[in-house]
């Protein structure tokens, strides 16, 4: 799976981002290919110089969709909003994702004092 990481730095209108944030939402869930989205709102950096406010994610199934969707009409409209409503205090990333369950991850865990094989 694919998805779109948008991290929004913090806007120098907030109010006006927050006016105008369902009108994003309504526009990029208008592109082709998209699965479903994420949003996650900062309230603390624990490490790093990053004035992130928002991280707002959107999911396809590859890369290929994804490329798709950000090149196609939607896409293009959608960008054109979160441009307008964060004057550009925005930075974009493609990443693919994997995920795992924790009942796996744990099945995988070495025990506390003993080594992994090969050390």
């Amino acid at each position: 799976m694919y998805k779109l990481i948008i991290l929004i730095e913090t806007p120098e209108d907030s109010v006006e981002f927050e006016r105008r944030w369902p009108e994003f939402l309504a526009a990029a869930e208008q592109m082709p290919g998209l699965l479903m989205e994420a949003t996650s709102r900062v309230d603390r950096v624990l490490h790093g110089d990053v004035h992130a406010q928002m991280i707002h994610e959107l999911f396809f199934d590859s890369l290929k969709l994804a490329a798709e969707a950000l090149g196609s009409t939607e896409g293009q409209a959608a960008g054109q909003v979160l441009q307008e409503i964060t004057g550009g205090k925005v930075s974009l990333f493609l990443a693919d994702q994997t995920q795992d369950q924790l009942s796996n991850i744990r099945r995988h865990r070495v025990p506390r004092g003993d080594n992994p094989p090969g050390d």
